[in-house]
């Protein structure tokens, strides 16, 4: 009786044991990469996939990656000291940042025995003006809960900040010309990645026989000439080739260039309006 007896309380030892160690969970992480990044929103998804003993309620939470001073709502992507935002959220709509507490938006499910995905939705924001290179980061999903050890997956989020350029122009109206001097302006806007140089060169135009240094605006066959420049005295000719065409080094922000327009005086033409259509060409 009494060696049944201390095989009942074994055997009730071991389940006691096994019971306690039943209930886990285990993780795996996709990594997020969102290519080439030229200062347009960038939307991509990852994953996080995880699975927990049926019954096991447990958290997802993000942290806030490697870089210097990133936080769960500001976190960033690095290229050495250089860095790049991006954002991270549990909704289709990007609007419900993913943290790692309850206060940040952590995700919370009940596990069923099998593997549950839940999506990343990961977002470079538009005008960004980071420098062209390459950025990467290191984030940690913990699945924490009740009763578990915290299980833990790392997934990388890299970027390339492409050289990438935009322009555009206004008109220049001269107004009345009466045979005196007449002068005007209009505006090349410029915005181009960080570090990028870039050169902008105006062509000829449409007149018949005009160069870059006889331009001439038209009323069907009559012309009527006209300068442009780069400087405000109006002594540096913009043409379209190294030489006379004008240089910047982008910043990631928009930069106006003036155009500096002159109509000389003594100009003898047919009364009527005349016009003419310059093409500027940015290169970078």
């Amino acid at each position: 009786m009494m060696q049944r007896l201390a095989l009942a309380v074994l055997f009730l030892f071991a389940f006691a044991v096994r019971s306690a160690e039943a209930n886990s969970c285990s993780a795996y992480a996709s990594s997020i990469a969102f290519g080439s990044f030229s200062g347009t929103t960038i939307h991509i998804t990852g994953s996080v996939t995880v699975t927990c003993t049926s019954g096991q309620a447990y958290n997802i939470g993000l942290n806030a990656g490697l870089a210097s001073g990133a936080t769960v709502t500001t976190r960033s992507m690095q290229s050495a000291s250089i860095l790049l935002g991006y954002q991270l959220f549990s909704n289709a709509a990007y609007t419900s940042n993913w943290g790692n507490s309850a206060g940040t938006s952590w995700v919370s499910g009940t596990g069923n025995g099998s593997a549950q995905v839940y999506t990343i939705y990961a977002q470079v924001p538009a005008g960004e003006y980071s420098p062209v290179g390459s950025y990467t980061d290191t984030i940690t999903a913990s699945i924490s809960g009740t009763g578990i050890a915290t299980a833990t997956a790392q997934f990388s989020v890299t970027a390339t900040v492409a050289k990438a350029c935009s322009v555009s122009t206004t008109n220049m109206a001269f107004g009345a010309y009466a045979g005196a001097l007449l002068q005007s302006t209009s505006s090349i806007t410029v915005t181009c990645t960080s570090t990028t140089t870039y050169t902008v060169g105006l062509n000829a135009g449409t007149a018949s026989g005009a160069t870059v240094t006889t331009r001439s605006m038209q009323n069907g066959s009559v012309l009527l000439g006209y300068k442009l420049f780069s400087n405000s005295g109006r002594t540096t000719n913009w043409g379209n080739s190294s030489g006379s065409w004008v240089s910047g080094t982008g910043s990631g922000i928009a930069q106006p260039l003036t155009v500096y327009g002159q109509i000389p005086a003594g100009e003898s033409a047919n009364p009527g309006s005349y016009t003419d259509t310059i093409t500027a060409t940015l290169t970078y």
